[in-house]
């Protein structure tokens, strides 16, 4: 099984190109910053990997639309090798995930916020009781209650 579950930043806006031909499709090229698992303990001075991705399509439109640099994304998809010769002789080999699922890992207001991680938006409520995490229930209401 292929399958490969990204999350991280994008290094900068996505790069878009048209083929060519009769149904021209959007090839959509980007890097992700995708940080390191206990990457602080390790001593190492690279905290991130840089993954090559590639969407084809309306995935590549999307992605020409709406990312720009420093969005935060999940990436659903597969890993591909490939190789080519270049200019020089020399052979170059690439590795690159091929995008079968993309979408935002933020809203947009807390990707504005210095690229720092707020949670989505999202804040947990507090618990309103005795600090046990149970709702204080009033006295006399347990004639109300469906579950008796």
């Amino acid at each position: 099984m292929n399958k490969v579950i990204l999350m991280g930043r994008l290094t900068r806006d996505p790069e878009v190109r048209y083929s060519q031909g009769e149904n021209a499709m959007a090839i959509a090229r980007y890097t992700l910053a995708v940080d390191r698992r206990n990457a602080r303990n390790s001593g190492d001075d690279q905290t991130a990997d840089f993954i090559n991705c590639v969407a084809f399509g309306r995935a590549g439109e999307f992605a020409e639309k709406y990312f720009r640099k420093g969005t935060k994304l999940v990436v659903t998809g597969r890993i591909q090798t490939g190789s080519y010769t270049n200019k020089d002789g020399q052979r170059v080999y690439t590795t690159d995930v091929v995008v079968e699922e993309q979408e935002f890992a933020e809203s947009k207001s807390s990707s504005s916020n210095e690229g720092g991680y707020t949670g989505g938006g999202y804040q947990r409520p507090e618990p309103s009781g005795a600090g046990d995490g149970f709702m204080n229930i009033p006295d006399g209401i347990d004639e109300e209650l469906p579950f008796n």
